[in-house]
């Protein structure tokens, strides 16, 4: 059940990653990180499938390989948080304390994002 479940999250996790490829709103990288952590707790197939595809590995090969995150990527998606999560803050979101839960974590993505190799 746990094998199936990680297949699950990492498919929707690699659909969101492939829509970030041509939405500019949604961070790929972390996206095909997520799917990359639950494919290989339950899938090697699939695992490698992202690593080999020539579309989807290039975005995760250098953090794989243990070279870590460019820093143009992650000024680019840190830059995409804080655009979306503003956004949200100023625009659709109306509770405060929403608000605030919205910042901490694009605070903490952010953060643990920087701090990557």
């Amino acid at each position: 059940m746990k094998k199936v479940l990680l297949i699950i999250l990492g498919t929707i996790s690699l659909g969101l990653g492939i829509l970030g490829i041509v939405l500019p709103i949604l961070p790929t990288t972390p996206f095909l990180l997520l799917s990359l952590a639950c494919y290989i707790k339950s899938s090697r197939k699939l695992y490698e499938f992202i690593l080999q595809n020539k579309y989807l590995g290039p975005y995760v090969k250098d953090y794989v390989s243990g070279k870590g995150i460019p820093i143009h990527a992650k000024k680019k998606a840190i830059a995409l948080i804080w655009i979306t999560i503003g956004f949200c803050i100023l625009v659709v979101v109306n509770k405060f304390l929403i608000k605030i839960l919205l910042l901490i974590i694009a605070g903490s993505v952010s953060a643990y994002i920087w701090t990557r190799k």
